[in-house]
C-alpha cells in the first residue's frame, strides 16, 4: 500500500506532502494561499496527466513504437454542491506512428492505474489519531 503523508502548520493552505518525494499543495492568493504548490484539484489533475504519459511511453517501449514525446492536456472542473466532477483528456502525440498505433496508445492511456481509479468509486476511510 502507497503512504502518503501530509503537514499543514500556521501558514495559510500551505502543505507539506512526503511520499518518496516530497512537494507543496497550496491555495492561490485570491484564495488566502501563499501559492506555492499546485492545489489539490490541480494535483488530482496531474496525477492522471502523469499516469497516462507513463502509461503511454511504457506501452510504446515495449512495443518498439517510434513514440519520441507525448504530450497530456487535462481540463478538470468540478462542482462540490452537486457532487460532481469532470475531466477532459487532450492527448498529442508525436513520433512516426500510424492511425492505428495512436488510437492505440489514446486507449491504453486510459487503461492507467489513476484513470482506472477516477472511473470507479473509491472507498476512503478516516481515523483521528493522537498528535505525536
Amino acid at each position: 500500500m502507497v503512504r502518503i503523508s501530509a503537514r499543514i502548520g500556521t501558514t495559510n493552505y500551505t502543505t507539506h506532502i512526503k511520499g518518496s518525494h516530497q512537494i507543496i499543495a497550496d491555495e492561490p492568493a485570491e484564495k488566502g494561499g501563499s501559492n506555492q504548490g499546485l492545489n489539490p484539484g490541480e494535483l488530482l489533475a496531474a496525477s492522471l496527466a502523469s499516469c497516462s504519459l507513463i502509461t503511454i511511453r511504457m506501452y510504446a517501449q515495449r512495443k518498439e513504437w517510434d513514440l519520441t514525446s507525448a504530450y497530456v492536456e487535462i481540463s478538470y472542473d468540478h462542482d462540490i454542491k452537486e457532487n460532481t466532477a469532470n475531466m477532459i483528456k487532450h492527448i498529442t502525440l508525436s513520433g512516426n506512428l500510424d492511425e492505428e498505433q495512436r488510437q492505440r496508445l489514446k486507449y491504453i492511456a486510459g487503461k492507467c492505474p489513476v484513470h482506472r481509479i477516477l472511473e470507479k468509486s473509491v472507498t476512503i476511510e478516516s481515523f483521528l489519531t493522537d498528535a505525536v
